[in-house]
């Protein structure tokens, strides 16, 4: 069955009132209307795939929040169909995307043999560069149409400095375009799993050889 697409317009300005039980009814009562529940579901668990750098020495990376396109950063798995955007109803991300975006970034980094060690906030260690990721696009494309296999894009840009003086090291846009499956959402998932991984293993990559000790 396809996923059904709720308008993103009418949805936000939805409010659901619920009225307050009588005080003399007793018993354990819900207030709440009863529902259909969503269904949650996860990315970033795949493996990231990195290209082999030249050898080097180990340096630190401090990782500033990244920024999100506000639209989905939520919960809820956006759509766009002909510049129309909307969201599937009853599917939603176990966590807000922006939080399991972050959580990939850093599993990516920590899986990665090579050169870049990333350093969290608070962290007691020396930071040769900052990186900052701006997530632009995070989406199911129908490019087909609302009833073809759609596309899920990510695309994100990448900002590093060096840490000591913030001087501009590099400045690069990646992006993944992997085609559901089919137009379930059980084959969207995993093509927004894939996209994430396919971007971070560009970005891990570009960061490693970005870093200090490899260009004179």
């Amino acid at each position: 069955m396809s996923p059904m697409i709720r308008n993103a317009a009418k949805s936000a300005g939805r409010v659901l009132a619920v009225a307050a039980l009588a005080a003399s009814l007793s018993g354990c009562i819900s207030v709440f209307p009863k529902a259909k529940p969503s269904t949650l579901y996860r990315f970033g668990e795949s493996d990231v795939s990195v290209a082999k750098g030249p050898p080097g020495a180990m340096f630190g990376v401090l990782k500033a929040p990244s920024a999100f396109t506000r639209a989905a950063a939520g919960d809820r798995i956006m759509t766009s169909t002909n510049g129309e955007v909307a969201y599937i109803a009853d599917a939603r991300w176990v966590s807000p995307a922006f939080v399991l975006f972050e959580e990939a970034v850093a599993r990516a980094f920590e899986n990665d043999p090579g050169r870049a060690r990333l350093i969290g906030r608070g962290e007691v260690a020396k930071a040769d560069l900052v990186l900052r990721l701006e997530v632009r696009t995070f989406e199911t494309d129908y490019v087909n149409g609302p009833k073809a296999a759609p596309e899920v894009v990510v695309r994100v840009r990448g900002v590093l400095n060096r840490n000591q003086d913030r001087a501009l090291v590099g400045d690069q846009v990646f992006e993944a375009r992997v085609k559901a499956a089919d137009n379930r959402v059980s084959a969207i998932v995993p093509a927004y799993d894939q996209a994430v991984a396919q971007v971070l293993g560009q970005v891990v990559t570009w960061v490693n050889a970005a870093g200090p000790g490899l260009k004179g």
